[in-house]
């Protein structure tokens, strides 16, 4: 993960894009990406797997950037939040089902 957002970092350095990148510019762009992802599922039950990638990358991308501006460790704030779910979604209470925890 370390070497992936240094990876980001230098690219983002080299072309002085730090200042556009503020957490509203961020939230904006992770949004329009994550449509752009969704676009591929929108009318066809197929879709090119190499074109998803490439948006998972972009939402990605721009998530670590927001992380990066928020000064947010990734690993850290993901660990966090995968306790949080796992108290929400016990195993004997979620296991098998797509029901929201209010509903268990």
């Amino acid at each position: 993960m370390h070497e992936i957002m240094n990876e980001l970092i230098k690219f983002q350095k080299e072309r002085d894009w730090k200042k556009f990148h503020t957490p509203e510019n961020l939230a904006k762009s992770i949004s329009i990406e994550a449509a752009e992802l969704l676009e591929h599922f929108q009318w066809e039950k197929e879709y090119n797997v190499t074109e998803v990638g490439e948006e998972i990358a972009d939402v990605l991308i721009y998530c670590m950037y927001m992380a990066d501006a928020l000064d947010l460790d990734i690993k850290e704030i993901i660990s966090d939040k995968m306790k949080k779910n796992a108290k929400k979604y016990p195993v004997e209470k979620s296991r098998g089902n797509a029901l929201k925890y209010t509903e268990f």
